[in-house]
């Protein structure tokens, strides 16, 4: 695997969010200039409250968001607080405990003791969110998943990266292959990083909590804008932040300079990754070495990775077999494996947003289709609209269902409502927070 430049691959914080606003200001001058205001006033108000509902929306959503945040929050602190006793150690002082002198006669231990809390550990998460195509749908729902987390990384003072993956940010007037051979120099046999591969850093906790909250409100715009109907949303999509292809993989190569690049910058212990996605990665390449006879030097073209092909880190010294790979998807799971041994203090986690229908066919992946295994995964998963596995490239991979991430959990009747619609509401209200607590548990789990 190539090691990268990621100046070359990264697109900051600050341009990405700057674009944005921007695009939308210039979209607003010239949405104004296209309408005679006089005789359309109409126009002209739809214009200025452009963004109102969905922003309105966004303040809703983060006030109903907090009794996730606050679980989420108390669970952290919890298991923190027992692994730190846990760990305790208790001594003697030295020094005389006057209230057991009048034991004397029959007992030995007469100093006083000191407990030794165990120092609790620095963490940090990275997060990688899918910007394909097919997320079209299950973005919005994805995104009010990842704010949860970022709240929750707020509230306990975790430092966070979020970077969403593709193929689509221009680079102005710089050519996207110039681009790719400054970030890495293409050898034979070496996987290879498409051109138009790009990393976008969408949130960083580096950032005020007032910026956050404006960065945080873009995406929120931008995700609405995809598959929700909710919302009039008479604005467009600025350049670059289009939905594209699935660089998953190249992400992954590119994971190997980013995490110990996070851990290090912010003092870490423990890093945590998550990737947030709806489908597999695009096919992962790497660079041949052709003999052509009409030129005098071999060409430097690509070839697909198939079962006569072998990942070898040399840092490492783990040799991977694509022998064995399945499916042509199995490449992620193996980089994933690559991942685990390269950084065996790191958790990687994958959430996997779907529909019902689509359950199937993913849990039958990585089960097969006669083991009890998938029987008993899609009994969970009719019952609680999600699971997760524990042997598919992750540490553990959640699957969950996007309508029931829709659902709201708040329980709201109307005033003249029946005494079989209240119960029909308080019952739905019930099944989302069981879960949602079910997976935020069990993520806590992981991450504390």
């Amino acid at each position: 695997m190539p090691e990268l430049d990621l100046d070359n691959v990264i697109v900051s914080n600050k341009e990405i969010h700057d674009n944005m606003e921007t695009y939308w200001a210039e979209e607003f001058e010239s949405l104004k200039h296209r309408y005679d205001m006089k005789e359309n006033p109409r126009h002209l108000q739809t214009i200025l409250d452009r963004f109102e509902d969905v922003d309105a929306d966004f303040v809703k959503f983060k006030r109903s968001a907090q009794k996730e945040v606050n679980y989420l929050v108390k669970e952290f602190e919890c298991k923190k607080s027992a692994d730190s006793y846990a760990r305790a150690t208790t001594a003697r002082t030295g020094v005389l405990d006057c209230s057991k002198l009048h034991t004397y006669k029959y007992n030995e231990d007469l100093f006083k003791k000191v407990t030794t809390l165990a120092d609790g550990k620095n963490h940090g998460l990275i997060f990688i969110l899918d910007w394909s195509g097919s997320m079209q749908h299950v973005l919005h729902d994805t995104i009010k998943q990842l704010y949860n987390l970022l709240w929750f990384c707020k509230k306990v003072n975790i430092p966070f990266e979020v970077y969403a993956f593709t193929n689509e940010y221009p680079r102005g007037n710089v050519d996207h292959k110039l681009r790719m051979a400054a970030a890495y120099e293409k050898k034979n046999g070496m996987a290879l990083i498409e051109p138009t591969f790009s990393l976008m850093n969408l949130f960083t906790s580096k950032v005020k909590v007032q910026e956050l909250e404006e960065h945080m409100k873009h995406v929120y715009r931008l995700s609405a804008r995809c598959g929700s109907r909710e919302f009039g949303c008479y604005y467009g999509f600025p350049i670059g932040m289009n939905l594209s292809g699935t660089p998953l993989n190249e992400t992954l190569v590119a994971l190997h300079q980013i995490l110990p690049k996070f851990q290090k910058e912010n003092n870490l212990q423990k890093v945590q990754c998550v990737v947030l996605t709806d489908g597999e990665a695009a096919p992962l390449r790497y660079t041949k070495e052709f003999d052509r006879d009409w030129e005098t030097e071999p060409f430097l073209g690509s070839a697909y990775i198939g079962d006569n092909c072998y990942l070898r880190n040399r840092k490492t010294g783990y040799t991977y077999s694509c022998q064995d790979l399945g499916h042509w998807a199995d490449v992620t799971s193996m980089l994933l494996t690559d991942l685990r041994q390269t950084f065996p203090t790191i958790n990687f986690i994958g959430i996997r947003v779907m529909s019902s229908r689509d359950a199937g066919q993913f849990v039958r992946r990585y089960t097969g289709y006669t083991d009890e295994k998938y029987e008993k995964k899609m009994k969970e998963w009719k019952k609680e609209k999600a699971f997760s596995l524990k042997d598919a490239g992750y540490h553990t991979y959640f699957g969950l269902c996007s309508n029931a991430l829709s659902n709201d959990d708040e329980f709201e009747v109307q005033v003249d409502a029946t005494k079989a619609q209240i119960k029909k509401a308080f019952v739905k209200s019930l099944k989302t927070k069981k879960m949602n607590k079910k997976i935020l548990g069990e993520f806590v789990e992981l991450v504390a």
